[in-house]
């Protein structure tokens, strides 16, 4: 009885030796020329306490004294985006009640505006004469430093398309509306020139699917399909199978998980390009947390693997990209 007891023992020990060494990051190659780039969220904005955040916190009320005069979701701040290295610039985008695509982050006008209601009931003009800026205080209300300093900021698709310079588009569908994909695929396809600066498109899953059924090759991710993946290959992975969530797309990592990730880092990123996926490595995340943290700190870029072939997700474009770019800092 003994000796079948150890017989077995040795059994698994040898079968957990097998698949450690077959997802053994150090087994596949490190890219030759490992190339890092910089997704930034939101261009360059006013960052903020993420303390007790939850969704319906009105972030422009608690944001840190003010180092520089970008506000999120700009053509400025998105073209300031690009000229500090990154490569990709997020913004979210929402339907205006006359058909337009406004780039706004809230669903309501509420938190940095002077007036009051959901993004989708006002009409382009009228969300374009609110001031943007009118919300935002560092002190608690004692001083508004970006107030009437912000109307006519709020751009519409098109005024972002045309009005910055090189580097590519993350678009954020903020509802689970089919319809927003249908006025995103209409509006590229009225302008093909834009194509090429849509990196790809990420938020509700049914606009994500849908934005994929029509326009190849963009590699939308869903909220579900992105968990689906992370969670499958978690489950999957050590037999180097990639689940279907995770082929053709963008997976996003937290940096306190990847470890878990059969074969972080150069396997798991073998397996990624081999499915025709890049890997898009974010913040750490904790219970309850709420919005997508970034790599936003030189502690927290300094742990990213000197072998990573991928994306850098960050808040602090204006810290991580003359980091890892050598850009010119803000001033």
């Amino acid at each position: 009885m003994l000796k079948w007891i150890g017989r077995v023992a040795l059994a698994i020990v040898a079968l957990l030796a097998a698949i450690l060494l077959f997802n053994a990051s150090w087994f596949a190659a490190p890219p030759e020329n490992p190339h890092l780039r910089l997704i930034a969220h939101r261009g360059v904005y006013q960052t903020f306490d993420h303390t007790g955040l939850t969704n319906d916190t009105c972030t422009a009320e608690r944001i840190f004294p003010p180092v520089h005069s970008y506000l999120e979701n700009t053509v400025a701040s998105a073209e300031a985006a690009f000229e500090l290295g990154a490569d990709v610039v997020e913004f979210d985008i929402a339907p205006t009640r006359d058909g337009q695509l406004a780039i706004f982050h809230d669903w309501t006008v509420d938190c940095r505006t002077e007036a009051h209601g959901d993004v989708r009931d006002f009409t382009l003009a009228e969300l374009q004469a609110l001031d943007i800026g009118y919300g935002y205080t560092p002190d608690g209300g004692e001083t508004y430093p970006f107030r009437g300093k912000g109307a006519g900021l709020m751009p519409e698709f098109a005024d972002t398309l045309e009005g910055t310079h090189g580097g590519q588009f993350l678009v954020n569908f903020k509802s689970n509306d089919a319809s927003e994909a249908d006025m995103l695929a209409a509006r590229l396809d009225e302008n093909p020139q834009w194509r090429s600066r849509i990196w790809s498109a990420y938020g509700g899953q049914v606009p994500s699917d849908r934005i994929n059924a029509l326009v190849p090759g963009l590699g939308a991710f869903g909220s579900k399909s992105a968990k689906d993946c992370l969670l499958g290959y978690l489950m999957l992975g050590w037999t180097g199978t990639m689940p279907d969530a995770c082929r053709n797309t963008h997976i996003m990592v937290p940096v306190n998980l990847a470890f878990l990730m059969w074969g972080w880092p150069n396997r798991f990123l073998e397996r990624a390009h081999a499915v025709n996926s890049d890997v898009i490595l974010l913040g750490p995340v904790g219970p309850g947390d709420v919005g997508t943290n970034g790599i936003d700190t030189p502690d927290l870029l300094a742990g990213v693997p000197a072998t990573f072939d991928g994306y850098v997700w960050t808040n602090r474009i204006e810290i991580i990209g003359p980091l890892v770019k050598g850009t010119k800092p803000l001033t």
